[in-house]
């Protein structure tokens, strides 16, 4: 698919002077253009874990508790909360003041459900279901938390920064089957989304919320105060990364979510632009296996592609030469002086030709192998075509189909076979702050809690809930670097190195919140 003849790229082509009858319709109002990271399609934060879906609930949604720059859990919605002696039961007072954005107050009723619903859909939220005892509300401010027995993950739980963030919902929407994505959007945080401005495939759009009240500490990543600086953020999808450069360039666009790494040189030489790696801790990069089809079916052929990997090569292609990355074979990151830990992980030597024979040995009768490439997608799109031609020198018949990062979101979700619209592998990041342990990693997740790929080892599952429970630091550690060693023997998936991602804006923009998500409070334009 050539993106330069689609009708929403033709459409693109108009974006100046769309832009230039806004500026002149919004005079005086502050109002901040950004380009994300593909286009908004899914609305619901708790049923999809796509970071498009993620950022896009920031701005509207509030969480109970944050993580600061220090990745610490402090209140955000919670005012006081109360821990019992025997460490079973948890009591939370809400902030006074707290509205949903119809102007219905926030109740512990609201807290309840969504924390229930969020709790059958993510890793944490499930291992904390299946140790609550209950969940209730105490009064108009209040609700009760309690446990059927001591854990040390509650307030990580309900801070978590990374997908499936456990974002509060009105009760009505949180009633939602957590297998159903909610379509309406009514948060409490600090911006406004605008159905009504909506127009699929072009923009997205958000208002400060003005009843909003923020906490009174400063700022410091998704913690402390949400101060809106700016009237109105527009979130405006441009596929074509020259279009991106050239409206960043001439003042058209204020931030780039995710800029080509082909163009981030050219952009940084630009005297009003700053180019920086905006997440403290970064990215891991990963290729995700449909393991309900073959020929990835068989454990041989999914060994056989880890003999075929050259991480290098899928890091330069992200993100060129010029910024930091490294190579790295563990499912939970590598940090400080780790090194990148391929014996350690059992990782095989890079050998395409004993892939190939991996391959035959599996079966592989020649089929195509559909890799999903979204080429819309800067970050994601580059290591797509690595992966392709990867494969083929390993005799793998590559069918490599060109699609937009939401069409891939959705067909994911497909168990059809490849033929019929399914898929065999496509690849996909985490940020290190969201896969750091068994129970942030969704990816970690295997059998009936796996995530798409639907890889399944019944070795996994008492391995996770033993690290969940073990309170000795050294033998969750021990047991850590098992669950890793499991799932490269297992090829759940395949890490291909962690990477600092960077962001682009204009120099008028100040206050931008470092963090694995782009937050557009506390920022100001000049």
């Amino acid at each position: 698919m050539n993106f330069r003849r689609r009708p929403l790229f033709q459409a693109l082509l108009g974006a100046p002077a769309l832009l230039s009858q806004q500026a002149h319709a919004q005079a005086g109002r502050k109002v901040i253009r950004s380009v994300p990271i593909g286009d908004l399609r899914a609305f619901d934060p708790i049923w999809t874990t796509t970071y498009l879906t993620r950022n896009h609930a920031y701005l509207v949604w509030d969480t109970l508790f944050a993580l600061d720059a220090q990745n610490r859990p402090q209140p955000q919605m919670v005012e006081a909360w109360q821990v019992a002696a025997d460490g079973l039961s948890w009591t939370f007072t809400l902030r006074a003041g707290l509205l949903w954005h119809d102007g219905a107050p926030v109740t512990p009723a609201d807290c309840v459900a969504s924390i229930r619903r969020w709790g059958q859909k993510d890793g944490m939220g499930r291992a904390l279901a299946a140790v609550t005892a209950g969940l209730e509300v105490v009064d108009a401010r209040t609700f009760r938390l309690k446990l059927s027995r001591p854990v040390g993950f509650v307030l990580d739980a309900l801070g978590k920064i990374d997908s499936a963030v456990p974002f509060m919902m009105p009760e009505r929407l949180a009633r939602t089957d957590a297998n159903t994505s909610i379509t309406e959007v009514i948060g409490s945080g600090p911006f406004v989304f605008r159905k009504e401005e909506w127009v699929p495939g072009v923009k997205v759009v958000y208002d400060r919320f003005d009843r909003y009240v923020p906490r009174a500490e400063p700022p410091s990543q998704a913690a402390g105060g949400k101060v809106v600086k700016v009237d109105r953020v527009e979130s405006l999808y441009t596929p074509d990364a020259a279009t991106q450069m050239s409206g960043l360039l001439t003042g058209e666009f204020d931030i780039l979510e995710s800029p080509s790494p082909d163009l981030v040189e050219a952009m940084a030489r630009n005297a009003d632009v700053s180019v920086v790696a905006n997440d403290p801790l970064g990215y891991q990069l990963f290729i995700a296996l449909n393991q309900t089809v073959a020929p990835f079916d068989n454990i041989k052929a999914r060994q056989a592609l880890l003999h075929g990997i050259h991480q290098p090569d899928f890091m330069q292609a992200v993100v060129g030469t010029k910024t930091p990355w490294r190579e790295c074979a563990a499912m939970f990151g590598c940090y400080g002086d780790e090194g990148p830990q391929f014996q350690e992980m059992g990782w095989p030597a890079y050998d395409p030709a004993r892939a190939a024979v991996l391959l035959r040995e599996a079966g592989y009768d020649g089929r195509p192998v559909v890799v999903m490439d979204p080429a819309d997608n800067s970050s994601l799109h580059p290591p797509a075509l690595v992966l392709a031609d990867a494969m083929k020198k390993m005799g793998i018949n590559v069918d490599l189909q060109v699609m937009d990062w939401s069409a891939l979101v959705q067909r994911r979700a497909s168990k059809a076979p490849p033929s019929q619209g399914g898929w065999n592998a496509f690849i996909t990041n985490a940020t290190i702050t969201g896969i750091g342990n068994p129970l942030l990693n969704t990816f970690a997740r295997t059998c009936a809690d796996a995530w798409f790929g639907w890889a399944c080892d019944a070795r996994m599952a008492p391995l996770m809930e033993a690290w969940t429970y073990e309170t000795d630091p050294t033998k969750r550690q021990e047991v850590l670097k098992r669950i890793e060693r499991l799932h490269i023997e297992a090829v759940t998936l395949a890490p291909l190195g962690q990477y600092r991602s960077l962001i682009a804006y204009r120099k008028s923009l100040k206050g931008v919140i470092p963090g694995p998500a782009l937050f557009y409070w506390n920022v100001e334009k000049a």
